[in-house]
């Protein structure tokens, strides 16, 4: 498997092999895997170095270097079961600094949002056109130095977290319960919502995980649901919330029922005031039903108590506690178990999913009550996940981590930036998202051929080592010097690793000659990770 130092059939030919490789790497299912493979855990146990790789590859953000052999001597069933419920993450103590080291871990929300609004009128105070411009731009670096955190946090965790398979989740629930980190002040909430909403419940039941972005502020300013109050009805939040959070566009809801749950909504907003401040004067009878927790405020005065029914049935409860029951409707509803389930079966299976699974799947939400974990389990468990491993294809956010989980995946990088540069020019940046519907699942959407010519660019620079790069200085990003100086590193053996290995004989024909016509291990790298078996996973 090591890379020749020459070429056993004349010169490398790049622009022919490349382009073989880069019109194959999108294009039909490799044959990886078979569906006739029986269901069960059990079945693992008996998988080939192949599949237990590819395996990893679908459970994981991509497999390191080690490939199987990273898994434990128990077998793959303890070792689904651990990542389907898993303890608390140890991180890589060279990770867990560059973490400990940022502000929205060292900074409670309230106090953060709290500094970055008193930087932003105290800019917008300033005496003169220039010293404003200046204070408001220095404004806007600093919460973008916000986004940029919660963003190299995320790409941290998903190159070296143990616990695989709660990120890559984290990133789906993301996906679903999509915010964009550019309106408004957003940029200083995304972290947060990430870290306390999302990431705690990406295993859990959807119910709960349903209520935590009901009551986090990014979604609150995201959907507009903070100015939605008795007379200012705002339907943006209630339509989102049943179109694309629970029971999908074609979930049997009426025109009438979004007006119903955005006024359900009144009064769910964003607190004003710091939490040790008294809460706004009312009267008695609705100060019992006052909620501030954080930046999270159920403000009554602002609520609609008129009687309201819900997909065919009254609610039954008043305030805070009527929020709690649409969210349990909603969330129990047969049309949220078929939207949620089929898209989890996209994300982790792909683009066809055989009738069959889906009513499984399903069928165990609604058992489980919404126990992501045992939808997932039960996923895992079947014929159809087992066939189509490494035959998805990786959208830009699993070839980029995926790529660098191989490359560097056992040492940590001095940084996230490079990654999260590329995931930019792959047009899918973290947070980045301008509409509520998140990133698209399907593979159509990430196959053009812009695409694809970006994606050798990074596996060229992947495969040179750019990431192992030192954070380069202001001059050094404005001349891309870790880009100019890659020749002056040393490549990652990716020829050699075990994962490497594992896949060797399901390559196909021509990947095998492209391979073998690599003039240089940065070569080999670069044709390796722009080839169909490494596009797929």
């Amino acid at each position: 498997m090591n890379a020749p130092s020459a070429p056993p059939h004349g010169p490398l030919q790049r622009r022919t092999v490349l382009a073989g490789l880069l019109g194959m790497a999108a294009t039909a299912p490799l044959g990886l895997a078979r569906a006739t493979t029986p269901a069960g855990a059990a079945a693992w146990n008996t998988a080939d170095d192949p599949t237990l790789a590819r395996l990893l590859d679908r459970v994981t953000w991509g497999n390191t270097a080690q490939g199987a052999q990273a898994l434990p001597p128990q077998g793959v069933a303890a070792y689904l079961a651990a990542q389907l419920r898993p303890p608390p993450a140890t991180m890589p103590r060279a990770a867990q600094a560059q973490i400990d080291a940022m502000a929205i871990t060292r900074t409670p929300l309230p106090e953060l949002a709290a500094r970055m609004e008193a930087q932003h009128q105290a800019a917008k105070a300033q005496p003169t056109e220039d010293s404003r411009k200046a204070a408001l731009k220095a404004w806007q670096q600093d919460m973008r130095a916000l986004q940029q955190e919660a963003a190299e946090r995320f790409v941290l965790r998903a190159l070296y977290s143990p616990t695989q398979l709660r990120e890559k989740m984290t990133w789906f629930w993301m996906n679903h319960f999509s915010v964009f980190a550019g309106k408004g002040h957003l940029r200083v909430l995304v972290g947060d919502y990430e870290e306390r909403a999302i990431r705690p419940h990406a295993l859990g039941r959807f119910r709960d995980l349903l209520g935590a972005t009901v009551r986090h502020p990014a979604m609150l300013h995201y959907l507009d649901n903070a100015r939605n109050a008795a007379g200012r009805i705002n339907e943006n939040y209630a339509r989102e919330l049943m179109e694309l959070h629970t029971l999908g566009v074609d979930g049997g809801y009426s025109q009438q029922d979004v007006q119903e749950l955005a006024r359900v909504l009144t009064g769910v907003g964003i607190a004003r005031q710091p939490d040790g401040d008294e809460p706004p004067r009312m009267k008695p009878a609705l100060r019992r039903h006052y909620v501030r927790n954080g930046l999270f405020e159920f403000n009554p005065q602002r609520h609609d108590w008129e009687p309201k029914t819900l997909l065919g049935q009254p609610l039954r409860s008043e305030g805070l506690a009527e929020v709690d029951e649409a969210l349990d409707r909603l969330a129990r509803a047969p049309a949220t178990a078929r939207f949620i389930t089929r898209k989890i079966a996209l994300f982790l299976v792909g683009d066809q999913q055989p009738p069959a699974l889906l009513q499984m799947l399903a069928r165990t939400f609604e058992r489980s009550d919404g126990d992501i974990a045992a939808v997932l389990e039960a996923l895992f468990n079947t014929p159809e996940f087992r066939a189509s491993l490494g035959q998805r294809f990786r959208d830009p956010v699993h070839y980029v981590l995926a790529s660098l989980r191989l490359a560097h995946g056992d040492a940590v990088l001095p940084g996230a930036e490079p990654a999260l540069g590329w995931l930019q020019r792959l047009a899918e940046p973290l947070y980045g998202r301008a509409t509520p519907d998140g990133y698209p699942l399907e593979a159509a959407a990430w196959a053009g051929s812009g695409q694809m010519s970006t994606r050798f660019e990074i596996a060229r620079a992947i495969g040179a080592g750019v990431a192992t790069a030192p954070l380069p200085t202001p001059r050094e990003k404005e001349m891309r010097m870790a880009e100019q100086s890659s020749s002056q590193r040393t490549p990652p053996p990716l020829a050699q690793s075990a994962y490497v290995r594992a896949l060797q004989p399901t390559w196909s024909a021509a990947t095998r000659n492209a391979l073998a016509q690599a003039t240089s291990p940065r070569e080999w790298n670069l044709l390796f990770l722009a080839s169909p078996e490494f596009m797929h996973g």
